[in-house]
């Protein structure tokens, strides 16, 4: 059989060989392991009391609320009245659909915290549209890339709870941390989108375009965009002054949606069960993680796998920065052929106490480990967003074409990791308020 550290990393491994899903593949790995390890029948029944203990903790409520938000937004149109008003209120600027998906895109990222429905949603709407205009393929495809990978750092994000959750770090304090580098590389892509703009003009023409009135746009403002944002800012602004838990604000942040779709007379039944239903489908599946990546993070503690690989990762005596590049370089490989969830499945149980040893802060790391879950996202050739963009993207756009649209966000998104590396303050200052 084999030897103790390698067991349970190996036959996870395997499982997924023989296309057995993630999530039964680390319960499958996990039994076994524990049955091994831990004393046969009792080792079993502690691992399911460690992994039934890991899904009673009040950490994860904020998950299924902040999913039924997005959920709510998107179901009941909400979301694409704000998208709607920020193009009206854009005005004739070159390129001023690309930017109108990256402003507005990080709006509705931030309100749907889901990466894969903003990117479809935005690539379905979108696209077409700027095609029509004579947008070049690299001026429509590439900002809906880069703003759906927003929503992975952008609070409130399901993903990040979930890290902080396998990570056993402040849920709170990795949420707001997301929200100046969100801002920052939102602000890069705009930038992008300048470039390209200037180095050629005839990849986003101009066209004629009805002036809006000042009045019209104050009324766009006021009931289009305002009510949504404020939202998103209530839910940061409770968590940033103290005066609620992030599954207090997520409840806020359910709760607030529900009251604008009433306002808005735009709750229907249908829309409310839609959105409860797919809350809850990702919910299940998140808990699901969670008990399985609990009951793994135990065994390889028992089994010597977690102190086995801190000490040879330690004994190459590699400066922390050349470690903190090689974890991020596994990430990005890992994200060519795996989704997000899985690959943190595997790796927070080894990066997060490595990571501790070599004296980074779990909160700046967290983010930079977001940030590879975002470039992995949509890194060729089998980033999980490039599909899906494909799938919504206007009949005879190829995947050569999606590749290179998508690389220029990428490198920004990398950028944005070096400049955390170099200025730690953009991922803590803002946790820093909160303590």
């Amino acid at each position: 059989m084999v030897s103790g550290p390698g067991l349970s990393p190996g036959l996870i491994l395997a499982f997924m060989a023989i296309g057995t899903p993630i999530a039964l593949a680390f319960l499958a790995a996990n039994v076994i392991g524990a049955w091994y390890f831990m004393g046969g029948q009792n080792g079993i029944i502690q691992m399911l009391n460690n992994g039934f203990g890991a899904l009673s903790s009040f950490n994860l409520v904020p998950i299924p609320l902040f999913l039924l938000m997005g959920e709510l937004f998107f179901r009941t149109g909400m979301g694409m009245k704000m998208f709607n008003a920020i193009d009206q209120l854009m005005g004739k600027v070159p390129g001023r659909l690309s930017y109108v998906t990256v402003v507005g895109g990080t709006g509705f990222s931030t309100l749907s915290g889901s990466s894969m429905g903003s990117t479809a949603l935005m690539g379905s709407l979108l696209v077409p549209e700027m095609e029509r205009r004579g947008y070049k393929k690299h001026m429509a495809i590439g900002p809906i890339l880069g703003t759906g990978g927003l929503a992975i750092i952008i609070p409130p994000s399901a993903l990040a709870v979930l890290l902080a959750t396998l990570a056993k770090i402040d849920i709170g304090a990795l949420l707001i941390a997301g929200i100046l580098p969100g801002l920052v590389l939102a602000c890069l892509y705009i930038a992008t989108i300048w470039i390209h703009t200037r180095i050629d003009p005839s990849a986003a023409p101009n066209y004629e375009l009805e002036p809006v009135p000042l009045k019209q746009k104050l009324m766009l403002i006021l009931t289009d965009i305002l009510p949504m944002i404020s939202v998103m800012v209530l839910i940061v602004a409770l968590m940033l002054m103290g005066f609620a838990t992030p599954s207090e604000a997520a409840a806020f942040g359910a709760l607030g949606a529900m009251v604008l779709a009433f306002i808005f007379r735009c709750m229907t039944w249908e829309a409310f069960k839609l959105s409860v239903t797919g809350a809850l489908k990702v919910t299940l599946m998140a808990y699901l993680i969670v008990f399985g990546s609990a009951t793994f993070s135990q065994l390889l503690a028992f089994s010597g796998a977690s102190s086995g690989l801190i000490q040879w990762a330690t004994s190459f005596d590699l400066a922390p920065v050349l470690m903190l590049l090689a974890m991020f370089a596994v990430l990005l490989v890992l994200g060519t052929f795996m989704e997000q969830i899985s690959i943190m499945m595997l790796t927070v149980p080894f990066f997060f106490p490595l990571a501790q040893v070599l004296g980074f802060d779990p909160i700046w790391f967290g983010i930079i480990v977001l940030l590879a879950l975002e470039i992995s996202f949509s890194t060729p050739p089998l980033g999980l967003l490039l599909f899906v963009m494909k799938g919504v993207a206007p009949k005879g756009t190829t995947m050569r074409e999606i590749y290179a649209a998508a690389i220029p966000y990428i490198l920004c998104s990398m950028l944005l990791v070096a400049l955390l590396i170099a200025f730690p303050a953009i991922a803590t200052w803002l946790p820093g308020m909160i303590n």
